[in-house]
C-alpha cells in the first residue's frame, strides 16, 4: 500500500471535519460557545433537544478539539477550544444566510447552497 500524498492527507482532514460541523445541532453549540463558555444547562435553555443527545454532541466536540471544558462543582462548563472552526462556520453560515434570504442576486457560480436548497 502507498502512502498518501499531503494533497491526500488534507482532503481527509477536511472531510473529517466537515464530517464533525455536518449536524445542524453541533453548529448551534458552536455558534451559542462563540463569545462566552456555557454550562450544559445554559446551552440546553438555548437548544432544543434533550440532555443525552446534547452531552453525546459535546463530548465529539471536545474529542475532536473545537471545543474545551471545564468542571466547576457539578456544572460543566464548554468554550471554544479552535477560533478556525468558529472563523469557517461563521464565514460558510452567513453566505448561506445571505442565499437563502434571496434579496442579493448571487451567481450560480457563487452560491454555497444547491439550487434544490433555495
Amino acid at each position: 500500500m502507498e502512502a498518501k500524498s499531503s494533497e491526500d492527507q488534507v482532503f481527509d482532514s477536511v472531510a473529517e471535519l466537515f464530517s464533525v460541523l455536518s449536524t445542524p445541532i453541533r453548529l448551534k453549540i458552536i455558534s451559542a460557545v462563540c463569545q462566552k463558555e456555557k454550562s450544559v444547562s445554559e446551552l440546553l435553555a438555548e437548544i432544543d433537544t434533550t440532555q443525552p443527545n446534547m452531552s453525546q454532541h459535546l463530548g465529539t466536540l471536545y474529542r475532536c478539539g473545537v471545543l474545551a471544558k471545564r468542571r466547576e462543582g457539578t456544572q460543566m462548563y464548554y468554550r471554544l477550544q479552535s477560533e478556525r472552526v468558529a472563523t469557517l462556520c461563521r464565514a460558510v453560515c452567513t453566505q448561506v444566510a445571505i442565499e437563502l434570504d434571496g434579496d442579493t442576486p448571487l451567481a450560480p457560480s457563487e452560491r454555497l447552497v444547491p439550487a434544490m436548497h433555495r
